[in-house]
């Protein structure tokens, strides 16, 4: 059985919560729904150049969950651009 879910820090709410490519006509891309931990995971790992276990202590959380928030924000951010989907971010189980 696993354990109680553990809220996950954020440093800030991000500023932009919808990304997309540019649309001709009528039709409406498919949306990637990012959430506000994953995104942190990848602001600290990729943009400030973190380590992994210093990203999870910022976090609060373990290194192996660190790991697979930035895996899986990174899965769906390469789905979004390669398929040409609009990234959302929203929800989650943080606090900030």
């Amino acid at each position: 059985m696993p354990g109680r879910r553990r809220c996950r820090r954020v440093g800030c709410q991000p500023s932009f919560t919808s990304f997309g490519p540019a649309t001709a006509g009528n039709s409406e891309p498919e949306e990637t729904i990012l959430t506000v931990d994953e995104f942190e995971a990848v602001r600290l790992k990729d943009l400030e150049g973190l380590g992994q276990n210093e990203c999870a202590a910022l976090m609060e959380i373990s290194q192996p969950t660190f790991h697979r928030l930035v895996v899986s924000a990174r899965r769906k951010v390469a789905d979004a651009l390669t398929h040409g989907k609009t990234i959302r971010i929203e929800g989650g189980h943080y606090r900030v």
